[in-house]
């Protein structure tokens, strides 16, 4: 075992050591939170030009409202409290004479204006928007933009336009708004956690359910077991592929067998992922008491996390220098490298729907497939929802008998592959060298 600790402190040491480490630990999780940090930055950064927005209302009823809405927009909610600086458009609403015997061409009319500039966009309001039942077909509001779905005008007419719907409403109905002065009250529903019981007993009300809690911490965890993973495994793959073309690995084996030399990469690389992942882990969790956000430290969680991220570098360790030595060349390397990130990607792939169910069959079934349970029971825990106290126990014996597997598997085809040269990569090679050594 000293050769094995000798040779992954050299890999250790030659990993940290340099400036690609340093500048990937800090560069990582920017390029995995890029857009998150993009969007707080460009927050404040709007186009202020001026939005300029044709209503086609065929009611003929929504002009006075939607001025009237606009004008108050346009003196109040466009300019900086603090400085008085415009950081919101102009909204300026032109209206026009719904054609009825002509629509479709005037719609296209109005289409060809935004293409060329001339309007951002058009609304066009249908005849039974009033009173839907009467003709549900014409009972529609339709915005027209280059891109309606992420256009911010779109939801700002929303409020102001069924607020007044209501009030017309009303007034068809022969109904005072003044007697039913609760009718434009929205009711919120607020999301809350459960009532818990203290250690004398008492019953404690429910905690507002937090949606950082809830949907934050449990997705970076999740990010931060990928991205050590990206660190600290995958790179043995093209290690173990280099060394073997240049030949330094017949030098090394002189010394050592091929599986010390397996076990010693493998624990350099998880080495460097933990070092990694203490870095992030302390820094965030400091930061996080800075802010006073202490509460949302998942301290219940993070033993399970450490070992799940430990057997997850060794199992996927064990499979890249594997695979590392029967790749001949670059080509090799790249072609083996994407089925062997599976058990990364597939759980990255389906986090949403387990995050969301984190109590469904397929959430609990797929958390218990020993390629994937680190990384998805990781994320199950870490959710709101109480799971089962079994089921990750049962993950972590299932997980830790695949890795075993893994590990002798791997060993065997390191063993018979580690010193052969231009042998062609076949999965039917692999599978020979696996079993039969």
């Amino acid at each position: 075992m000293y050769k094995v600790f000798r040779l992954a402190l050299r890999e250790y040491l030659a990993a940290v050591r340099t400036k690609g480490f340093i500048i990937g630990l800090v560069m990582l999780p920017i390029f995995m939170s890029g857009s998150m940090i993009a969007m707080a930055v460009l927050k404040d950064h709007v186009d202020i030009r001026e939005r300029r927005i044709v209503i086609v209302d065929e009611t003929d009823q929504f002009r006075d409202m939607l001025q009237e809405a606009a004008a108050i927009r346009n003196s109040e909610h466009i300019f900086d409290p603090e400085d008085s600086s415009q950081v919101q458009p102009v909204y300026t609403l032109e209206f026009v004479t719904a054609d009825t015997a002509n629509m479709t061409k005037q719609l296209g009319d109005l289409s060809d204006r935004v293409r060329d500039g001339n309007i951002h966009a058009f609304l066009h309001i249908g005849s039974s928007i009033i009173h839907p039942l009467v003709n549900p077909e014409k009972a529609f509001l339709n915005y027209h933009a280059e891109s309606a779905a992420l256009d911010d005008i779109r939801g700002w007419l929303r409020d102001p336009i069924n607020n007044y719907l209501r009030r017309l409403r009303l007034e068809d109905a022969g109904i005072d708004e003044a007697q039913v002065p609760d009718l434009f009250q929205w009711s919120w529903v607020s999301a809350k956690g459960l009532l818990t019981v203290d250690d004398e007993g008492n019953i404690v009300d429910a905690e507002a359910s937090n949606e950082i809690r809830s949907i934050v911490v449990p997705l970076v965890m999740m990010m931060l077991m990928f991205m050590m993973s990206m660190m600290g495994a995958m790179p043995q793959l093209s290690a173990v592929m280099e060394e073997k073309t240049q030949r330094i690995v017949e030098v090394i084996l002189g010394s050592i067998t091929p599986f010390q030399f397996m076990l010693g990469k493998i624990l350099g690389g998880l080495a460097v992922a933990l070092t990694s992942t203490l870095v992030y882990l302390g820094g965030g969790i400091s930061f996080m008491q800075w802010r006073g956000f202490e509460s949302y430290i998942p301290y219940d969680i993070l033993p399970w996390f450490v070992v799940n991220l430990i057997i997850l570098l060794f199992m996927l360790g064990a499979l890249m220098t594997s695979l590392g030595s029967v790749a001949n060349d670059a080509k090799d390397a790249q072609s083996l490298s994407f089925p062997a990130m599976f058990p990364m990607m597939i759980p990255m792939f389906i986090m949403v729907p387990v995050l969301k169910e984190p109590l469904s069959s397929f959430a609990t079934i797929i958390s218990l497939i020993p390629p994937f349970t680190p990384m998805v029971m990781t994320l199950r825990m870490a959710s709101p929802v109480t799971i089962p106290s079994w089921q990750p126990w049962a993950g972590l014996a299932g997980v830790l008998v695949f890795t075993l597997f893994v590990v002798w598997g791997g060993a065997r085809i390191f063993r018979a592959a580690i010193l052969m040269q231009g042998v062609p990569l076949k999965f039917s090679n692999i599978m020979r060298w696996m079993t039969k050594g």
